[in-house]
């Protein structure tokens, strides 16, 4: 094995792990983002957890729809007043604390 071989190698490696761990980051993200539309809902507990996996779901079952779309239909047809700016701004800072969390987790301990 050469030594360009051992670099393609490493190059893969790496490309994957930033994959994965993106992908992470996104399906954490979204859970913040449902974790934080439940509460404004008033849903706490199971039904807490329960929302915030359907907006997780979301970013996989609706076509052309994503996670804040979703929160964003789902608080205005309770009536809670909330616009979509609002929402991108909580799932920046949700994008935030999941990539935070995240390369936490994957630190060796």
């Amino acid at each position: 094995m050469t030594i360009f071989d051992d670099r393609e190698k490493a190059f893969e490696a790496k490309f994957r792990l930033d994959q994965e761990t993106q992908f992470k980051v996104s399906i954490r993200r979204d859970k913040l983002l449902g974790l934080w539309a439940a509460d404004r809902m008033g849903l706490s507990g199971d039904a807490a957890k329960a929302y915030a996996l359907s907006v997780v779901d979301a970013e996989f079952t609706e076509p052309d729809h994503d996670a804040s779309h979703k929160v964003v239909r789902d608080l205005t047809s309770l009536g809670i007043g909330i616009d979509a700016a609002s929402v991108q701004q909580e799932l920046v800072r949700c994008q935030e604390l999941a990539r935070v969390q995240i390369i936490d987790e994957m630190k060796p301990r």
